[in-house]
């Protein structure tokens, strides 16, 4: 190796290391989560009695019975960074929710291992396993 080697040498080797910093912020799904805010409820939830078709009213139920929960989790179908959502909770709080296979399943996934007593840090390794890219 000259020293004339020696700046493409770190050059490349700046090159790899930003891109596993850049892989590892992909990876990382921590940071994607939002905080659940204390005292949320289900209030503000479009009730599940404006739909009749029952994955839908499923979802609604759960996201109201389960709004702490789903205010601390990131929805992966990306209306945060397209509409402005705050969380998983937001979907359901307009009818959003209601279109949309991804906010539906993280929801009813959320739900079920809730209902498991898992603890939101579980439920997020669940949701970044199954939907996250």
């Amino acid at each position: 190796m000259s020293k004339k080697d020696l700046p493409w040498i770190v050059t490349a080797v700046a090159v790899v290391a930003l891109g596993g910093v850049l892989v590892a912020q992909k990876m990382g799904t921590a940071t994607h989560h939002p905080d659940p805010r204390a005292g949320i409820t289900g209030a503000e939830v479009v009730p599940a009695s404006n739909w009749s078709f029952e994955p839908i009213v499923r979802a609604y139920t759960a996201a109201a019975q389960n709004a702490q929960v789903l205010d601390g989790i990131y929805c992966y179908c990306q209306c945060k960074e397209n509409i402005g959502h705050r969380s998983l909770l937001t979907c359901f709080e307009t009818e959003h929710g209601s279109q949309c296979d991804i906010c539906m399943g993280e929801a009813m996934l959320a739900a079920q291992m809730k209902g498991d007593r898992a603890t939101l840090d579980q439920i997020r390794q669940a949701i970044d396993q199954q939907y996250g890219s």
